[in-house]
């Protein structure tokens, strides 16, 4: 295993003025009548301002019911923790909820896996400096040493960490030791390693993944020169949370983009770059700001 620790990161989010006092909630529970009522009054009582709500049922009777909430509290950090316990034993518990309560102005901390190609790693690393990212990168590891210069030149560390079928094992042992406890989430830039279940397991942070839309008809290597060959109109590409069913985790975003005849398998293989990084980019970005909620093996999106 090769380990080199570059410089700190040079670019951090400090709290953004915007977010200063303000929370989100997110909620999921069997769907019944006064669950709404419930939290309201539960941030009413504590004074908190309601700026944003969200839900949506499966079905009325019987369904799953979810719900996003964006409020606004004088002195929430303080409070945060009071507030979870409280809503644990006076909502959640009475309900059968799932929740989260997170302050808003709080970047999550974020781990990049990428191999060689470049072009989702970058897009990330550019909106994340230029500050359209509320998040913190803190980590890059690759299977390659390819794109060493590039992601130290955004300030942020960079780990070699080799992977070959007979080191498999050893290497997402190394991964772990690397990630595991540091990081709310971690992305799979085109990181072209199948992650086992145990690691899955062990992480402690979701995993999102981007892939081109043509599975299952071209699965596996050169998609785009036989999506060529077989005439394709469309292209695209897919974010997903990573599970232990190869590429069948819960979707969190789609999208595609016309091609034609006249276009060859270099300009297919651009074109649905461009696509790749935008539905990362989205992925990434809903994710961080608490809108994904899933729902067994699909997702609700606010």
């Amino acid at each position: 295993m090769s380990h080199t620790t570059a410089p700190a990161p040079a670019v951090t989010l400090s709290a953004s003025p915007r977010d200063a006092d303000t929370g989100r909630l997110l909620i999921s529970c069997d769907d019944r009548p006064g669950i709404v009522a419930a939290v309201a009054a539960f941030l009413r009582e504590r004074g908190a301002n309601i700026a944003q709500s969200d839900q949506y049922s499966t079905d009325p009777e019987g369904g799953r019911f979810f719900l996003r909430m964006v409020f606004h509290m004088g002195g929430l950090a303080e409070a945060l923790p009071r507030m979870e316990g409280e809503f644990s034993a006076e909502v959640a518990e009475p309900f059968d909820m799932r929740f989260q309560l997170r302050d808003a102005s709080v970047p999550k901390r974020v781990a990049i896996l990428v191999s060689r190609y470049d072009h989702c790693l970058l897009d990330l690393l550019w909106r994340w400096r230029r500050r359209e990212l509320h998040l913190d990168v803190g980590l890059v590891i690759s299977n390659h040493p390819d794109l060493r210069d590039e992601v130290t030149g955004f300030g942020v560390p960079y780990e070699h960490v080799p992977v070959t079928r007979d080191t498999k094992a050893e290497a997402e042992a190394a991964e772990l030791e690397l990630l595991r406890g540091r990081f709310d989430l971690v992305v799979l830039a085109r990181y072209m390693q199948v992650l086992s279940a145990g690691f899955l397991e062990q992480v402690g942070a979701p995993v999102i993944n981007i892939h081109h839309s043509f599975l299952p008809a071209f699965a596996g290597a050169g998609p785009y020169e036989r999506a060529r060959e077989r005439g394709v109109k469309l292209i695209g590409a897919t974010a997903h949370y990573v599970t232990e069913d190869l590429d069948a985790g819960p979707i969190i975003e789609q999208d595609v983009i016309r091609v034609s005849h006249r276009d060859n398998a270099a300009e297919l293989t651009r074109l649905g770059a461009d696509i790749e990084r935008t539905v990362l980019e989205r992925a990434v970005r809903w994710h961080c700001e608490d809108r994904v909620l899933v729902n067994a093996n699909t997702t609700v999106v606010f």
